[in-house]
């Protein structure tokens, strides 16, 4: 295997690893999305959770899946602090805090 191709290796490896972290954001919901970011909308947030969206994380303007959405049920439409794991676009929650 050529140095080229041993290097893609590596870097496809790491693509799909996920990264552990701390990350500040909001959490919305599935069908707004963004526009909550700024944390005005809990009672709209909690209000699509009700009737079917998924929670989301909304960090430096990109929303991210959660992977055990229940971790974050009692900030809806709070601005948070999560600790979790990162794979792709979906974060995989170990801590909120406000």
């Amino acid at each position: 295997m050529n140095l080229f191709a041993k290097s893609l290796s590596v870097a496809a490896l790491f693509a799909f690893t996920a990264f552990a972290g701390e990350w500040k954001g909001t959490i919305s919901d599935s069908h707004c999305g963004a526009k909550h970011a700024d944390g005005t909308g809990e009672k709209c947030v909690q209000g699509c959770i009700k009737k079917g969206a998924s929670a989301v994380f909304v960090t430096d303007g990109k929303v991210l899946k959660i992977a055990n959405g229940d971790s974050v049920k009692d900030h809806l439409g709070h601005e948070v602090t999560i600790t979790g794991k990162l794979d792709g676009d979906t974060v995989t929650v170990e801590s909120v805090k406000m």
